[in-house]
């Protein structure tokens, strides 16, 4: 058969590939957020305690701060698709221990399985999250078509987000908590079936790093450029002074929305609405954004603060929903477009250790802006709306300052 003919089967194998394995991926992260809602209403139905709902999703997502560098490590030093396949059975077992834990305990017991399979779930999912970052690179046919597919990610996992709670109701209702943590078990089979039986990637592409010091994060943080170090700090500013919404949602709910029952889901809909847009947005721009990290960061905190300010006025529930998604839009595009520079523009062989960095700056920086956003909303004599106030304004100027400065930067 012609050379010619081979690629253009090779190619079009690759395209499959990527779609399933984008597929794949989504349905997990819907059955992610779909067994996690489901184990707040148990939590919340057993023990009435609110600090169990608190614990389940700290557990969900404290082990990312902690375990990103780790896992960046490693998965530079094995490979992304060894550990990436680790991952997911780890991801397996952890869905599994939940399901269990309904028919082979009660009361307190039960609790703490639940809460166990939790913790597992964020451990996983940070080793996983890592390794596909660098893994997706191997399914691309051309490097031009990396920032486009992984942009992608970024969608479906607030496709995810967005339906996946509300699924998670409806099987907890319909078929009982067993079944429906079990169901939400079985979702991680096929990211799983997926890589085993279906992925044949450009393996030879892949550079791991030798072990010793230069395996390190350190390493990592020197090698990869005073234009991505950049990139990081930014990003670590930018979450610390604008996302603090997934903290502070039930009380913004509440404030914007009022004491129904369907006003946090509503809000956080319309926030996923936005988080989808802005991702749609950048997907089909990827390539063009990526070189412009001051212009894409700068501008992503920009309407982050315009949404926080716009919600400071306590203008009618229409204008807050609106403010909202302008929210939901900045602070995905900043996450993701961040994911994407550092993803696109580091070197292969520390692709591992930047996506542990950058989730350590987002991590980090929210993980501090919902402790001080709780702190300023209890301390100012406006409460919240003086709270959005203050952080905006921060957002703002820190946003401009950035797209003045570093707006004409392009990256090769």
């Amino acid at each position: 058969m012609p050379r010619r003919a081979l690629g253009r089967i090779r190619r079009q194998l690759t395209q499959y590939q990527r779609t399933t394995f984008l597929l794949a991926s989504g349905l997990s992260t819907a059955g992610s957020f779909a067994g996690l809602t489901a184990k707040g209403w148990l939590l919340m139905e057993g023990s009435g305690n609110p600090f169990l709902l608190a614990a389940n999703f700290a557990l969900l997502t404290l082990p990312t701060l902690l375990v990103s560098g780790p896992a960046g490590v490693l998965t530079d030093r094995l490979g992304s698709e060894r550990v990436l396949i680790r991952a997911q059975w780890a991801l397996l077992a952890a869905a599994v221990l939940g399901a269990i834990a309904i028919p082979i305990s009660s009361g307190g017991q039960q609790d703490a399985l639940l809460l166990l399979s939790t913790l597992g779930v964020g451990v996983a999912s940070t080793y996983e999250l890592t390794a596909r970052n660098k893994y997706v690179a191997l399914l691309v046919d051309e490097p031009e078509q990396l920032g486009p597919y992984l942009a992608s990610f970024s969608v479906i996992f607030n496709v995810g987000k967005l339906v996946g709670p509300p699924i998670g109701g409806l099987l907890l209702a319909a078929t009982g908590p067993t079944l429906a943590l079990s169901l939400d078990a079985a979702t991680y089979l096929l990211p799983i079936l997926t890589l085993l039986w279906l992925m044949t990637p450009y393996r030879e592409r892949e550079r791991r790093s030798a072990s010793g010091s230069g395996a390190s994060l350190a390493t990592a943080w020197r090698d990869c450029g005073p234009a991505l170090r950049h990139v990081l700090v930014f990003c670590g500013l930018a979450c610390l002074v604008g996302f603090f919404h997934p903290g502070l949602a039930p009380l913004m709910a509440l404030n914007l929305l009022g004491p129904s029952p369907l006003a946090l889901g509503l809000f956080t809909s319309v926030i996923a609405c936005g988080s989808i847009s802005a991702g749609v947005v950048l997907q089909r721009n990827a390539q063009l954004w990526s070189r412009r990290p001051g212009l894409l960061l700068g501008g992503s905190t920009v309407i982050t603060a315009l949404g926080q300010l716009g919600l400071s006025l306590q203008a009618p529930q229409q204008w807050g929903l609106a403010m909202a998604f302008l929210i939901g839009g900045g602070t995905a595009s900043l996450l993701a477009g961040t994911n994407l520079i550092i993803q696109v523009h580091a070197p292969q062989v520390i692709r591992g250790r930047m996506a542990g960095l950058g989730q350590i700056a987002f991590l980090g920086g929210g993980g501090i802006s919902g402790l001080m956003a709780a702190g300023l909303t209890a301390w100012l004599p406006g409460g919240l709306w003086s709270c959005f106030a203050l952080l905006g304004s921060f957002g703002a100027a820190l946003g401009v300052v950035e797209l003045l400065r570093q707006g004409r930067t392009r990256l090769a």
